[in-house]
């Protein structure tokens, strides 16, 4: 929002200067972006005359002129096609710098001739895009007169404008809030109604209430449109609007000046005699929309949630109701009746119009926030008293259709409240001051019942009541207070979870693994390939379309995530995530899960890679496990039970018993990668944290003494005839616990089925690694641990192989 001093001096009396402006705005809440003062930068220029224009001698297209300016006689060089003996332009001595040519004038000669200054051009100056020539002035201007005065300068506020406030949008609410803070003393000139000498010919009917509640116009006949004068267009043009003619630029003023948007139609091209507001209209049977020639030119089709203004009995649209105008209304300088609208539209139906045909015109900006609905009447009088002075005309009565709505309720105020919320002490006197300044209505009694004013629809409660008093009061006068003393601060302290939940970021991430935070939602079709989707957990206003169910699993988020890193050509991906998933839509059906995902990629490879990948998961999950303190030892593993986003052939769970799933980990299924969009192979695990016991006792956070072995240690291998179907962790196991103090490790290093090994079998060769603590090992006490180890085999059903 843009407007000039002078502007805003129709409203306020006040004799700030524009930096005091725009401090006391930032001090009363309104975000001044730039003041722009083109007095300062037009400062050293003046107005000069030249006295004599000669062809220079060594260029034929330049001139050498004798100009009378404020330094005196001086001698300069032009190249401007116009310069002549007599006219009066601008100057620009040497050492000024000249904003559209980005310069700073020098005294160096040209093509001989040294010239003294330059004169000047609109777009050197920035008062044009373009010139052909240097400026030419009126011959009555006085030699010396500075430039900034001779067009009209003066600085430019340009502020953000905050949603709720709608009535900042215009000058006149700008004055209100400054005259309140005390700057000066508010003067808006009263609306004075202009009585119609005629019945309006055209009416008006609505047919949609709920878009436009109240709409309002009149017909003025034999009015003569043209330029506007010169006084409003430099007005808008100061705030970067252009002039158009008077009728457009009536419009545009009152928009700004009074936050009222309002459109002129010609009334000759207005079909039927009468105005229909109604919804978008479909064709019955083709299901086409009906479009729209708006005033920027473009074709827009229309759909039934929008607002349309139609003519001839509704049948063809004339415009999008509090966005823009159509073409087939537009006013020419050949218009003689126009009829002026001024009415009031659904701020979230004006909004969402703007948003799907991407208008964002003065009218849909404003609308979309909520002007004042009691200012429409009043609007159409200020403008009708416009046109009538600049365009002269025969004004109709009003014709007013609809309801305006009601304006904002009246609720209780304890002015104790200012206090208590912000601790400035302010008497109720002037409390009462500050808010009725803003527009607020005040019954005093024992407790005070506010009304708030038709164009604060924002203030809702005794809050935002304090809120206004501080911002007015000066958010500077609020008490410096210091926190009581607290003693030393307190270290922060985990609980069980958080602290778990902290071991495994940091031994996720010591793995190699990136941290990634996705959202708690995802798209409904997604979810339900991974037992969710159900309607209970559908979210009532998305952030996006695809983000509308809350998430079963982590796993899909993960799994586009590392689609996307592939898709920028990093497609070895490494991602975890310690979040929440929800099952169902009690309170018990969220838990934290533990989850993480890795997408291998070798630059170039022939088989093996993917299985040596998920026995590597395997490894990074079982030391997760461990850092948690879950019961490694006690898991069962199982597979052929996962869930149907899992590779049916490569994924497994870790359990305690049959009912507790801890984990489910593996391959995940190519069917949900395809239709992610994501290229497999992807290998997952997925711990439910709340099914992880906590470990009994805490360990000590300190480290131990480390425990390093002196001695060198040794192999033995075995192998074992197994049932097919036996898992080889149960065989590991078990070797593994035949001498936990001796047997550091078992691998495995080969699994056969073929000749030799009888059906239904498999032979398991094991690496059985010995660590010596105290003394060599003797061969009789290697031959023992080995006796223990087969024997260890043998109670699960393995037997030596011979």
């Amino acid at each position: 929002m843009k407007f000039t001093l002078s502007w805003l001096k129709e409203h306020l009396d006040t004799d700030a200067d524009v930096a005091a402006v725009a401090d006391a705005m930032t001090m009363a809440g309104l975000e001044v972006e730039e003041v722009h003062d083109p007095i300062a930068a037009l400062a050293p220029f003046t107005v000069a005359r030249i006295i004599s224009a000669e062809r220079h001698p060594d260029a034929d297209r330049l001139q050498v002129c004798q100009v009378d300016t404020v330094d005196g006689m001086k001698e300069i060089v032009c190249g401007a096609p116009n310069a002549r003996a007599g006219l009066t332009t601008i100057y620009a001595p040497i050492g000024a710098y000249v904003p559209g040519l980005g310069v700073t004038l020098v005294e160096k000669p040209v093509r001989g001739v040294v010239s003294n200054g330059m004169l000047c051009s609109a777009s050197e100056l920035e008062l044009a895009d373009e010139s052909d020539g240097i400026l030419e002035l009126a011959d009555d201007l006085t030699v010396g007169m500075p430039a900034a005065g001779v067009f009209g300068a003066e600085p430019v506020i340009d502020f953000e404008v905050t949603p709720n406030r709608p009535d900042w949008l215009g000058v006149a609410g700008i004055a209100r809030d400054l005259a309140a803070a005390s700057l000066g003393q508010l003067q808006t000139p009263s609306v004075v109604p202009v009585a119609g000498t005629f019945p309006s010919p055209i009416k008006v009917r609505i047919e949609a209430p709920e878009m436009c509640p109240v709409f309002a116009g009149r017909l003025i006949r034999g009015v003569r449109n043209g330029p506007s004068p010169e006084w409003l267009q430099r007005r808008l043009t100061a705030i970067g609007l252009r002039s158009i003619n008077r009728l457009v630029d009536v419009t545009n003023l009152i928009a700004y000046d009074r936050c009222r948007p309002l459109h002129v139609y010609d009334a000759a091209k207005i079909v039927g005699g009468e105005i229909v507001v109604r919804g978008g209209q479909v064709a019955a049977g083709s299901g086409e929309h009906e479009h729209l020639i708006a005033l920027d030119g473009k074709t827009y089709a229309v759909d039934p949630a929008m607002c349309v203004i139609a003519d001839a009995a509704g049948e063809r649209p004339i415009g999008l109701g509090g966005v823009m105008g159509g073409e087939s209304t537009g006013c020419s300088d050949d218009t003689v009746d126009v009829f002026v609208e001024s009415a009031w539209f659904d701020p979230l139906v004006t909004a969402q119009t703007g948003r799907t045909l991407t208008i964002s015109s003065d009218a849909q900006y404003r609308f979309a926030r909520g002007v004042d609905p009691a200012f429409v009447v009043p609007g159409l009088e200020l403008a009708t008293r416009l046109i009538l002075d600049l365009c002269g005309g025969e004004p109709s009565e009003v014709v007013v259709t609809g309801q305006v709505p009601a304006n904002p309720a009246a609720f209780d105020f304890d002015p104790a409240r200012v206090g208590q919320l912000t601790g400035l002490s302010l008497d109720d006197d002037r409390i009462a001051e500050i808010l009725t300044r803003l527009g607020f209505e005040i019954v005093r009694a024992t407790s005070w019942t506010v009304t708030p004013p038709s164009w604060r629809r924002d203030v809702e409660g005794p809050a935002d009541l304090v809120e206004e008093v501080a911002r007015i009061e000066g958010y500077g006068a609020l008490p410096s207070t210091p926190l009581p003393d607290q003693g030393a601060p307190s270290r922060g302290v985990l609980n069980p979870r958080q602290a778990r939940v902290r071991r495994a970021r940091r031994a996720l991430a010591a793995m190699g693994y990136a941290e990634a935070v996705t959202w708690s939602f995802t798209k409904q079709s997604t979810a339900a390939l991974f037992g969710g989707g159900d309607e209970r957990l559908l979210v009532e206003n998305p952030i996006a379309a695809d983000l509308d169910c809350m998430r079963p699993s982590v796993l899909p988020n993960l799994i586009q995530a590392a689609a996307r890193n592939a898709a920028r050509g990093h497609a070895d991906a490494c991602l975890f995530e310690v979040g929440p998933i929800y099952l169902d839509d009690s309170p018990t059906g969220q838990r934290t899960v533990i989850a993480g995902l890795i997408a291998p990629r070798a630059a170039r490879h022939w088989g093996g890679e993917a299985e040596d990948a998920l026995f590597g998961l395997k490894g990074d999950l079982m030391a997760l496990l461990d850092e948690l303190g879950a019961p490694v030892g006690s898991l069962q593993l199982v597979q052929g039970q996962n869930r149907d986003w899992w590779h049916p052939g490569r994924s497994a769970r870790l359990q305690l018993g049959p009912r507790t799933v801890m984990v489910e980990f593996g391959a995940l299924h190519p069917r949900v990668l395809k239709l992610l969009d994501a290229d497999g192979p992807m290998l997952a695990f997925e711990i439910v944290l709340d099914a992880v016991p906590e470990p009994r006792g805490a360990k000590s956070k300190a480290r131990g003494a480390a425990n390093l072995a002196n001695l060198m240690p040794l192999t033995r291998d075995f192998a074992f005839l197994v049932e097919d179907g036996k898992a080889v962790g149960d065989l590991t196991r078990a070797v593994a616990g035949a001498d936990k103090a001796l047997i550091a490790e078992v691998r495995v290093f080969d699994v056969y089925r073929g000749a030799g090994v009888p059906g239904g079998m498999k032979s398991v060769a094991l690496e059985v690694v010995i660590q010596p603590v105290e003394a060599t090992l003797t061969e009789p006490e290697i031959e023992a641990l080995s006796a223990r180890v087969v024997a260890a085999a043998d109670k699960t059903g393995a037997r030596l192989r011979s």
